[in-house]
């Protein structure tokens, strides 16, 4: 299953479009938060299931805090990630999804790309798509393959 893990978008959906235009098809698209208005936009053109998730900037939004989904044979919690704490320790938002079954943790927030796996564990945080904050600030989105043998893959990509 192949899977496209987006956050942080804040509106602006040029950066989406030419994903889709280079990588489609996907399986799935999850988006860890903070889209400002643009879930309906972005449930149409990526022609596959959205699991989208409120964020801190997501003012009156319909958005769920918080999704617990099962995808490709693993549980995953999506979460923007700022009612645990992200961007100073990753501990509290582990301790949540493993107390909620999850093996996949997916948040955002931090507009920081991140993978660490440990004790079976995944946790990811694509970055973002609109306002990155890391060294060399390029917008970035993973792509996380759910192999049919429980492996999981993920990889940062930059635009």
């Amino acid at each position: 299953m192949r899977v496209l893990v987006i956050s942080d978008t804040h509106g602006r959906s040029r950066n989406l479009d030419q994903i889709l235009e280079m990588e489609e098809p996907f399986d799935a698209l999850i988006h860890c938060g903070d889209v400002e208005g643009e879930e309906d936009y972005i449930e149409v053109v990526a022609e596959c299931p959205a699991y989208i998730v409120a964020g801190n900037n997501d003012f009156f939004s319909q958005l769920p805090r918080e999704i617990e989904e099962d995808l490709g044979g693993h549980r995953i919690f999506v979460s923007h990630g700022h009612y645990y704490g992200v961007s100073i320790d990753l501990g509290r938002i582990r301790e949540e999804g493993i107390a909620r079954g999850a093996d996949i943790i997916a948040f955002g927030h931090t507009h920081k790309p991140v993978v660490k796996q440990k004790d079976g564990v995944t946790l990811i945080n694509p970055g973002s798509l609109s306002y990155p904050r890391q060294s060399g600030r390029r917008p970035t989105y993973m792509i996380m393959d759910l192999e049919e043998n429980g492996e999981v893959s993920c990889t940062i990509h930059e635009l």
